[in-house]
């Protein structure tokens, strides 16, 4: 029989090889019989011999091929001889993490022939019901507002994501021990400790900035109310929802709090650049905008930001409202 995974999102699939290789190994623990062969570096007569041959301990093989859709020799050898392997009793599971055309032979003989499974990238409901499920993993929760925060910064990049979640995990468990410092602790929530908040994705993850939110701070540092209400109003008519543009401004506005603190201490950029560990254009586009405010100017804007933060989420002014009002009073 044959396996095939394959599609974008290389994290779950990965996954999922992973899922059918340690539960191979449970029910045969010898492992003898579980074979490797890469696309790379793979002969077809190598991998024939190998599928054909009788297994030890008359055990089932799992014959894995990675990456071997760029191989035209082995694709035609293996189309032309194929009915011996798509009926064996062996497992043969093919993963790839390349791209792959719907008309390619291949593809169409394994999608007929055997199990297949496309992982396409994750989208909606479905991206947030795999980051609940993959925090969950962890013997830990989070709420949907803290999904919701988690998606608008890093978006359906699974490989990242899982990155991002072993992050919060770790500093959630930390601080539970009593530990983290107490610069952070107005982001700890005592009652659900050890479940992920949306402050801790505020306080951790570096969201993928849109540049049009730096036009947006260019605005307000330059006090251009008009032009900034009227950039603000273009991103909420895009579907941008109110609290994703207000932690992005907030985003925004810590970095160039941190940035003018440095260029305060004299700092060189290179040096900036190493400390605030963001990315080069980042810094870039924050070091001109930070110029252009006063430090004790800056730390009262950032105040601002984090009291329009909590009055949307303890129901006191509606989410739109307040990003109106704090472009108002900036």
């Amino acid at each position: 029989m044959t396996i095939f995974l394959y599609g974008q999102d290389t994290y779950r699939s990965r996954q999922k090889l992973n899922e059918i290789i340690e539960n191979y190994k449970k029910v045969r623990k010898s492992g003898l019989n579980l074979r490797f062969f890469d696309g790379k570096e793979l002969d077809f007569e190598d991998f024939r011999d190998e599928a054909l041959s009788s297994p030890m301990f008359a055990e089932k093989k799992l014959i894995i091929l990675r990456d071997i859709f760029s191989s035209q020799g082995f694709k035609e050898k293996f189309l032309k001889d194929y009915k011996k392997f798509v009926n064996s009793r062996d497992i043969i599971l093919f993963h790839e993490e390349g791209e792959v055309l719907e008309s390619d032979r291949l593809l169409k003989l394994l999608k007929k022939s055997g199990d297949s499974q496309e992982f396409r990238p994750l989208e909606g409901a479905s991206l947030k019901n795999w980051i609940k499920k993959e925090i969950e993993k962890y013997g830990t929760k989070a709420n949907p507002e803290t999904i919701s925060r988690l998606t608008e910064f890093v978006g359906n990049d699974t490989w990242r994501l899982s990155n991002e979640i072993q992050k919060l995990v770790s500093y959630r468990a930390s601080r539970q021990r009593g530990e983290g410092g107490k610069e952070c602790e107005a982001f700890f929530d005592h009652k659900n400790g050890k479940d992920i908040q949306a402050r801790d994705v505020e306080l951790l993850v570096r969201p993928e900035i849109d540049n049009n939110i730096f036009k947006t701070i260019d605005a307000i540092a330059l006090k251009n109310k008009k032009k900034a209400l009227e950039l603000l109003h273009k991103h909420l008519e895009k579907g941008d929802s109110p609290l994703y543009l207000l932690s992005m401004i907030n985003f925004q506005f810590r970095n160039l709090l941190m940035i003018k603190e440095l260029i305060e201490k004299n700092q060189p950029y290179y040096s900036i650049l190493k400390k605030t560990q963001l990315k080069s254009f980042v810094v870039g586009k924050s070091y001109q905008q930070a110029q252009r405010f006063g430090l004790p100017e800056l730390k009262k804007i950032y105040r601002k930001i984090f009291q329009a933060d909590l009055d949307i989420k303890t129901g006191k002014i509606e989410a739109e409202t307040a990003l109106d009002l704090l472009i108002a009073e900036i």
